[in-house]
């Protein structure tokens, strides 16, 4: 395999160091290019030393000092501001871009990518719920791939590579169920952000865990499989499968099944999207059966866990109301990280958003930044 140089942007957060974990474990494959982060210095810094990449950059302003400084003596280019970013990924000198960004963010730097001809590993699943269609668009117009890293969608990668995405006849996104699996709405009332960030099976950062357990992720991650392997939103049905040994499911037009299975591991979809077509080797501990002697599955209850339910009729109805459903979610799980309000909330700030926000059937890149701004303004009117 020929050498990549890679662009990590949110190198400091939970997919960028285990990225950068599998780099080490595969030294002549992989070049770090650029990493990037939002303001933790400390980390990026060690990273930095590490890794000396051409670029480094660090999205808070404030904290551009504290980087400059510390890298003053090696030769690598430290930049500040999420424009920075955004540009950066437009480097002739990257080839792949692994976007590990949270939320909307993710958006301008990966059309960027895309816009130069540059691969994605798209970490960051809110850039196809928000832009699928511009996201798409400009990949099959630049000759871009985009490589999922998400652990569902990568299962539904492996699966097709090889299939003709036409004999698909539906897929399965599976779902651990999160912390509270089982509960009824009225427990949901007290639950802690200390409680709703214990994922029982994976390690993800704060925003992601709670999109876990209310299920929005999964919500989120129909929309992304819609854009990413060209289906109906009837064609993707999600199934909890508390053990989060089979990562996903594809039925094909003759009734057969595929699925991909492994211990849950984010560093194994992460190692597949930056090594494809090579299926990289790995000391990642191996699935053993006899640990799980039972899989099991069961329905999802979206009267409980009302984001799935919102995420379905957003993929139906289309044009900018993923964009909406995005933004008020986004405000709304930082409230409740903030314990602004409680999580029941959630969804009933969501919808409230999608009601109020005027519809646009045919959105473009300026009706997609207009859309996020005023969804957040308006959310955050209805946190007390």
């Amino acid at each position: 395999m020929i050498k990549k140089h890679i662009a990590i942007l949110g190198s400091t957060g939970s997919i960028g160091t285990q990225a950068l974990q599998v780099i080490d474990n595969h030294p002549g494959l992989f070049e770090v290019e650029v990493l990037a982060a939002k303001e933790n210095v400390d980390l990026l810094v060690e990273q930095a030393l590490k890794y000396i990449p051409a670029h480094v950059i660090i999205a808070n302003k404030n904290k551009y000092r504290d980087v400059a400084d510390a890298l003053s003596s090696l030769p690598v280019m430290v930049h500040s501001g999420e424009e920075a970013i955004a540009q950066i990924t437009e480097l002739d000198s990257i080839e792949i871009v692994l976007t590990a960004m949270v939320g909307f963010s993710g958006l301008l730097p990966t059309l960027n990518a895309l816009r130069k001809g540059k691969d994605i590993a798209l970490a960051n699943k809110e850039t196809l719920v928000v832009a699928g269609d511009l996201i798409t668009h400009m990949a099959k117009e630049s000759g871009s791939k985009i490589y999922p890293v998400d652990s569902e969608h990568s299962a539904i990668f492996q699966c097709l590579t090889g299939e003709d995405l036409s004999n698909v006849e539906k897929i399965y996104l599976t779902a651990s169920g999160g912390p509270f699996r089982g509960w009824k709405k009225k427990k949901l009332i007290k639950v802690t952000p200390q409680e709703a960030l214990c994922h029982p099976n994976w390690c993800m950062g704060n925003k992601v865990t709670i999109d876990s357990a209310t299920l929005m992720n999964k919500g989120l991650e129909a929309i992304e499989a819609k854009w990413l392997f060209s289906l109906s939103p009837d064609q993707i049905k999600v199934i909890i499968h508390p053990q989060s040994i089979i990562h996903s499911i594809v039925q094909f037009i003759d009734g057969s099944m595929k699925a991909q299975m492994g211990l849950p591991d984010m560093r194994l979809p992460i190692q597949y999207a930056l090594g494809f077509p090579e299926r990289l080797p790995s000391d990642f501990k191996r699935l053993d059966f006899t640990d799980f002697p039972e899989l099991t599955f069961e329905k999802p209850d979206k009267n409980v866990f009302g984001c799935l339910d919102i995420a379905y009729r957003a993929m139906e109805r289309g044009g900018n109301i993923p964009c909406i459903m995005n933004g008020a979610n986004e405000v709304a799980v930082d409230a409740f990280l903030k314990e602004k309000i409680k999580f029941t909330d959630i969804p009933e700030i969501i919808n409230a958003s999608v009601e109020r926000m005027d519809f646009i059937p045919s959105p473009d890149y300026n009706d997609y930044i207009t859309t996020n701004f005023e969804t957040c303004k308006f959310a955050q009117t209805l946190i007390h």
